[in-house]
This record gives C-alpha cells, sequence and structure tokens, in this order.
C-alpha cells in the first residue's frame, strides 16, 4: 500500500486538506439584487399583497410558468403550504393520511393541523415512500397519501400515483425539499391533486421564512385561497355589477384602491367559503421570492453539475449501492446518497471519512435527535393534543386505531442508519466534489468487504 491509500485515520494523507466551506444555496446567492428588491418594496410603503401588480402576486405569475402549474398561492411557510394543500384536497377530522416516516415534522404536523391522523409508513431505497408499505397501510378511513421528495431526490411516484388511484386516494406531494424537481418531464406536484413548496433558509431557493402551495385543480385552489386568510372571499363577484363598480372607481382615488383586482379578486368564489388561517404572505417574501425564483436554475445548474461530477469520479462500490431515483433528469442535486451494507460498517466509514476531510454522518445515529426521522417526532408519538380532548386521535368523527411507536417502521430506521448523505451547494466547485468522491473511493477500498 502506497503513503497515499493509507486512510487518514491510520496516520496517511487525508484527501481533503482545505476544508469545504459550508453552504446552503438559496442563501449563498444572495446580493445587491435581493437587498434591491426589499428595499423598493420599503420605500413604496406598500406591504400588504393585495393588488394586482403586487410582488406576491407576480411570484405567483412566474411560479406557475415556471412549473406549468394552473394555480399557485404563496404563503408564510412550507408548513402552512402543507396545511393549505390538504385542506384543498378535503383532507380534515375522521380522516387518515399516510406519510412518510422519513420527512421533517412539518409533514406529519401539518396533517394534524387539518384534523386527521397521520398514519407513518416505510421508506424504501428512494428515502421516499415505500408503495408496498402504503397499500398495506391503507384503511377505510385513509382519505389521502402525503409523498415526500427528500433531499432533492424523486421519490417513486408513479406507484404511488396507480395506488391511490386504485383506491380512490387524494395525493399531496411535499415538494419543500425538491424545489424547481421534475419527474419524468413534469415539475413535481404538477401530477397530484396538491402540492407544496418551503422557501425556508435550508432550501434550494429562499426568502428566510416562506412556501407557496400549488394545483392544477381550481375547486382545490379556491379552498387553497379560503385556508390561507379567513377574510376571503374579499369579493363575491357573481353578487357585484363589476362594470358598474369599475366605472365608478375611475373618478374616486379610493374606491379604485379598493375595486377588486389581482388574483383573489378575479377569481369567481364557486365553493361555500370556510374560515381558514392567517397565512398571507407579505410582500417582502414575494419581493425577495421572485428574485430568487429568477435564479433558480443557476442554482440547479450548478448543483446538478457537482452531483455529476461527484458521481463520474467513484470507483465501482465495494460496500454500498446508490440511492435509488426514480428520474435522474428531474434530481435538483443537492445531494447523493451511498447506503452502506451494515450500520456498523456505516459507522467506520463516516468516522473514517471524516479524518479525509469529508463531514458526514449516516442519517440515523446516535447524536441530536433528527426531526425529519418518525423516532425523534416524539409528540405525534405520544399523541399530545393542544386541548385535553387528545384531538385529533380521540376526535368522536375518527374510528380508526393508529398506534405509534420508535421501532414501528424498522425498515425505514435500518436504511436511514445505513445512509451517508454528500451534500452540494453554491459555495461547492466541482473539484470539491469530486475529491470527496475521491475519499469515498479511499474509504470503500481499504473498509469495504
Amino acid at each position: 500500500m502506497v503513503a497515499e491509500d493509507k486512510l487518514a485515520i491510520d496516520g496517511g494523507p487525508p484527501v481533503i486538506s482545505d476544508p469545504i466551506p459550508f453552504g446552503v444555496s438559496g442563501p449563498s446567492v444572495v446580493d445587491e439584487e435581493e437587498v434591491e428588491a426589499v428595499s423598493e418594496v420599503l420605500r413604496s410603503q406598500e406591504l400588504f399583497r393585495y393588488d394586482a401588480q403586487s410582488q406576491c402576486h407576480q411570484f405567483e405569475k412566474e411560479a406557475a410558468e415556471l412549473l406549468g402549474i394552473g394555480y399557485t398561492l404563496i404563503v408564510t411557510s412550507g408548513t402552512a403550504a402543507l396545511v393549505c394543500a390538504m385542506k384543498g384536497v378535503g383532507l380534515g377530522p375522521g380522516d387518515e393520511a399516510i406519510v412518510s416516516g422519513y420527512t421533517y415534522i412539518a409533514t406529519p404536523a401539518a396533517i394534524i393541523a387539518t384534523g386527521a391522523v397521520p398514519v407513518i409508513a416505510e421508506i424504501d431505497d428512494s428515502l421516499g415512500l415505500d408503495p408496498y408499505d402504503v397499500e398495506k397501510k391503507i384503511t377505510s378511513h385513509t382519505k389521502a397519501i402525503v409523498v415526500t421528495h427528500m433531499r432533492g431526490v424523486p421519490a417513486r411516484l408513479d406507484q404511488i400515483l396507480d395506488i391511490a388511484k386504485r383506491h380512490g386516494l387524494k395525493v399531496v406531494e411535499d415538494c419543500c425539499q425538491i424545489v424547481g424537481g421534475q419527474h419524468k418531464g413534469k415539475a413535481v406536484g404538477s401530477k397530484s391533486d396538491a402540492a407544496a413548496w418551503s422557501l425556508n433558509y435550508f432550501k434550494t431557493i429562499s426568502t428566510g421564512e416562506g412556501g407557496m402551495a400549488y394545483t392544477n385543480d381550481r375547486d382545490v385552489y379556491e379552498r387553497i385561497l379560503y385556508c390561507s386568510d379567513p377574510g376571503l372571499p374579499m369579493w363575491n363577484t357573481t353578487n357585484i355589477d363589476m362594470e358598474k363598480l369599475r366605472s365608478k372607481s375611475e373618478n374616486m382615488d379610493m374606491e379604485k384602491r379598493d375595486a377588486p383586482q389581482g388574483q383573489f379578486y378575479d377569481v369567481e368564489y364557486q365553493l361555500e367559503s370556510f374560515p381558514g388561517e392567517g397565512y398571507r404572505a407579505s410582500e417582502l417574501i414575494g419581493a425577495v421570492g421572485r428574485v430568487q425564483l429568477g435564479k433558480l436554475p443557476k442554482v440547479l445548474e450548478h448543483q446538478r453539475k457537482l452531483k455529476r461530477a461527484f458521481m463520474s469520479e467513484l470507483d465501482e462500490a465495494r460496500s454500498y449501492k446508490h440511492q435509488y431515483v426514480d428520474d435522474s433528469e428531474g434530481d435538483t442535486g443537492v445531494s447523493a446518497g451511498v447506503i452502506v451494507n451494515d450500520e456498523d460498517l456505516a459507522k467506520g466509514f463516516a468516522h473514517a471519512l471524516k479524518a479525509e476531510g469529508v463531514e458526514v454522518a449516516a442519517i440515523f445515529n446516535e447524536g441530536i435527535p433528527d426531526r425529519h426521522i418518525y423516532s425523534a417526532w416524539e409528540s405525534i408519538l405520544n399523541k399530545r393534543s393542544h386541548h385535553p380532548s387528545g384531538y385529533p386521535w380521540k376526535d368522536p368523527s375518527y374510528k380508526g386505531d393508529v398506534e405509534y411507536s420508535k421501532d414501528m417502521c424498522p425498515n425505514t430506521l435500518n436504511i436511514l442508519g445505513r445512509t451517508l448523505l454528500f451534500n452540494f451547494h453554491m459555495n461547492m466547485t466541482e473539484e470539491q466534489a469530486k475529491l470527496m468522491a475521491r475519499a469515498l473511493n479511499k474509504v470503500d477500498a481499504s473498509l469495504g468487504i
């Protein structure tokens, strides 16, 4: 063995001597363009979104065009977007919704916010929902399947859509970690009943906090609108003489300001309204979102270039397999997962890789509880409620009997306990991505079986 092949943990030289910088793609591309966009909104003193030319409205139009989707709504967070999407498809008390055991706790929390009960299902080697376990978890109370595409990689969506169709279920896609991704030529979320983006700090593009609910179904969209604002509909256009109002408004500035206009006003509300929550996004979120949306193609191109560089540098694996990717073209390139043959070996890989200059660990480990893994959802596993009634699990309308435990999804914990994630972002170079691959090659050659 030459000196370069000797593992750093055994005294050899590390593959990476200079630390790879930390980065999150959305925040990493913030520059004067976002600063100027926010400043312009502040100078205008127009911070409220209800106007046809508002930043929020413009963001929604631009996002809809980018996705090829019919209806979009920017809101205050990814969680809010999920709640809107779920209420949009009619999820509520008495219902069950199947959710992945590997997704941020906000996903099952959003189910609970609708009054429905989350049913936790296993993942497979895509790190998304296992279609076979999904079908096992369907009961007479199941109303929806919530599909999360984790770490920029599409789940086995076609199989899940087929299951939903056969059982008459709604599908909501949690696209919070795959903003800009596609599945077989179409934007993720566009094939389902409704979907959600997150614009959180740690996402592909970011407004700090923010989100977007979207759908191709006009009725679902109207319900999403109701969910986002308890004051809607502001104008019921079926009961207003629009021409008379517009004519009158032309001569009165105040009434002109109040005249129906923009996305919320142009909707001819057809469904019975219901009081929703306050998820309205501010113009500051909309302004930053528009700039970030314009940078999305550049972010995706760079992330995908890094992942391709990483993958092309890898030798044939000895002791691991690659995460299954249902559509490599639709992958956003934010990460590459390798699933090591067993958990002890995965720990050994992580220890050796750290010495080689790659900060990586198994997704499920003994460190800080990860709220992306169901076993760390204590409040849900213990059925804690904001109310003494035990809602929604003990709601009179719920006739099911869901039980939870930390070991209820053993396959999920096993897969996550063996999976190492290599992350890519805008602060990283192609050479650094290749160095990470060489470090993995070195460790696999030395520790691999």
